[in-house]
């Protein structure tokens, strides 16, 4: 099996670049600002499947650059879907937990009512309503929390942070799944290989278990590093952003382990290991 995978730095499709079976193209090759050309790509592909791993997710500037933000985030993959669909290629096509507006305390379910909060939300929903009108096969992955030991995350900030400080006051009323890249690199390889060998697609989630919050996150992440830092809860109205962020990450996986034998990312687990590779 043959994956071409649009995104070569971002954090899921580095580690997609790993795999034997992916060729991936960085901005150089494929420039989602370009939709038609991305569209060409795929139209001369001889891959058995198409992810796009690529997006705008400067969710804090999108408010600025809500342009930009669309022709990424919606219109290239709206472009890509169909070309993909034209050769009857599975396009899977990665989104996020930015879709709901996070209220409430239920993990939601894939076909629960989306209302984004802002700019890159709504930005993304376009993406996935414009991969589902191209009327191909295609599988939607929505995510959260993206870490791993590559590209700016908060693994990376909060070790950073810790290099000079010793109290630190993060956000404790949001909660969701952090989720390792190389863990969602998986999941796309399996849920494309599935749909090769004729299983439907559709829109499912995938994140780490068990929920918690940015300053658990960041708690577990300390303490695997052997930092003496101490971690102030604080509610998100202490933290003001130009983008309002979801309270609620939860995402239900079910359907993905129903489909695809996937289940929720491990996400203490991993962490260990990029926490280790990082500040060893």
């Amino acid at each position: 099996m043959k994956i071409l995978v649009f995104g070569r730095t971002g954090q899921v499709a580095t580690h997609l670049s790993g795999l034997a079976e992916t060729t991936c193209l960085g901005r150089e090759a494929a420039d989602l600002t370009d939709p038609a050309a991305c569209a060409a790509l795929i139209a001369e592909t001889g891959a058995d499947a198409i992810i796009n791993a690529a997006a705008y997710t400067a969710v804090d500037r999108a408010e600025d650059e809500p342009d930009l933000a669309r022709a990424v985030n919606a219109t290239a993959p709206g472009a890509m879907a169909r070309a993909a669909a034209a050769r009857g290629i599975p396009f899977l096509h990665v989104s996020t937990d930015y879709v709901f507006d996070g209220s409430g305390e239920t993990p939601r379910s894939p076909d629960a009512a989306t209302a984004p909060l802002n700019v890159y939300g709504r930005t993304k929903l376009a993406g996935e309503a414009a991969v589902r009108a191209a009327g191909g096969p295609h599988a939607i992955l929505r995510t959260s929390w993206v870490f791993s030991a590559h590209g700016g995350n908060f693994v990376k900030t909060m070790l950073r942070l810790s290099e000079t400080r010793d109290t630190l006051g993060i956000v404790d009323d949001q909660i969701g799944g952090p989720t390792p890249a190389g863990d969602i690199a998986g999941a796309l390889v399996t849920i494309a290989r599935g749909m090769v060998e004729g299983q439907s697609g559709g829109t499912y989630h995938y994140a780490g278990a068990p929920a918690t919050s940015w300053a658990g996150f960041a708690r577990e992440i300390f303490a695997l590093a052997g930092r003496e830092v101490t971690v102030n809860g604080i509610p998100t109205a202490d933290y003001p952003t130009p983008a309002a962020r979801p309270l609620n990450s939860r995402l239900d996986c079910s359907a993905l382990t129903r489909d695809f034998g996937i289940p929720p990312a491990d996400w203490k687990a991993a962490l260990k290991d990029i926490v280790a590779d990082l500040a060893g």
